[in-house]
């Protein structure tokens, strides 16, 4: 028979994995383009550790979403509990987690453990009805965005979300999503997809009052499934690991630059970022590509 471990002997986590670990609320998606697939790998590629809890499953395919089926809260409740009662976590992202009831369990959650930060990401819902979508951003509105540290969405969903009332002839900047976010107490903004001339996107990162950083990128002649999941478990990574803010979104947006870059199309669909770009081998045909993402001293654990 093996032997229990003793909880009383101490054990050193540094030389034990990852030191960060982040709790992750999100559905399980089996095309394997976002949700909990996307938030596990993207962690894992920067050195953290997931802690991840289901909130509900799609059923999707690479090319779109047809369903959704949603968790109980006090399944997800329990699921969360279980493990912050016993894992130190350094940061909570939240992706996609199904109804109203979920947001307000793991707004409870956040409230119990407010020394925590909280990346939030909203995605793109067009897939649902619309009184389900009216719904549930409602409750991310009241709920969530008050424990929000930061808040990650593509440039057009989160204009059609937090300004929906917009008139002005200019589309709106990073600042003015900002502003609307910080109505409801959100104190910073990544804003992604931002169209530039020139086949580019800016990514800018930034409070209320000021742009903290923007990162300029050529766009892709593809559609990708799963950006969003990728870039904001980066992102929740970057900052449980004790790297600075604007550092943080530098490196994760770079990452994710890379993951498209070696994107593939796995089935029918759209294409899927390829998180673990740097565990492939280079073949003798290519030359090897330079790249401002720094891999995490624990890659050689992989």
């Amino acid at each position: 028979m093996t032997a229990l471990p003793d909880p009383s002997i101490e054990i050193d986590s540094e030389d034990d994995g990852p030191g960060a670990c982040v709790m992750v609320f999100n559905a399980n998606d089996p095309s394997g383009a976002g949700g909990i697939t996307a938030d596990i790998t993207s962690i894992a590629s920067v050195g953290a550790h997931a802690l991840p809890v289901i909130t509900g499953a799609y059923a999707r395919d690479t090319a779109e979403v047809y369903d959704h089926f949603c968790m109980d809260d006090e399944a997800v409740t329990e699921q969360a509990r279980a493990i912050l009662e016993d894992v130190p976590v350094q940061v909570i992202k939240v992706g996609f987690v199904g109804s109203p009831e979920n947001l307000s369990a793991i707004a409870e959650l956040a409230s119990d453990y407010s020394d925590i930060p909280l990346v939030a990401y909203m995605p793109d819902l067009s897939w649902w009805q619309e009184d389900q979508i009216d719904l549930y951003q409602d409750a991310f509105n009241e709920l969530l965005l008050p424990l929000t540290t930061v808040l990650v969405g593509n440039h057009s969903t989160l204009c059609r979300w937090l300004l929906p009332e917009w008139s002005a002839e200019r589309s709106p900047t990073a600042r003015d999503i900002a502003r609307a976010a910080d109505a409801f107490g959100v104190p910073f903004t990544l804003v992604t997809g931002i169209p530039l001339p020139d086949q580019f996107i800016d990514n800018v990162l930034c409070s209320p009052t000021a742009v903290l950083c923007s990162n300029k990128f050529e766009r892709f002649e593809a559609v990708f499934a799963g950006a969003g999941d990728t870039l904001s478990a980066a992102l929740a990574a970057l900052i449980a690991s004790e790297t600075e803010l604007v550092e943080s979104a530098t490196e994760a947006l770079n990452y994710l630059d890379r993951c498209l870059e070696s994107g593939f199309r796995p089935g029918m669909g759209n294409v899927l970022p390829d998180r673990l770009f740097w565990a492939h081998p280079e073949t003798d045909d290519e030359e090897p590509q330079e790249s401002s993402f720094e891999i995490s001293p624990n890659d050689t654990r992989h």
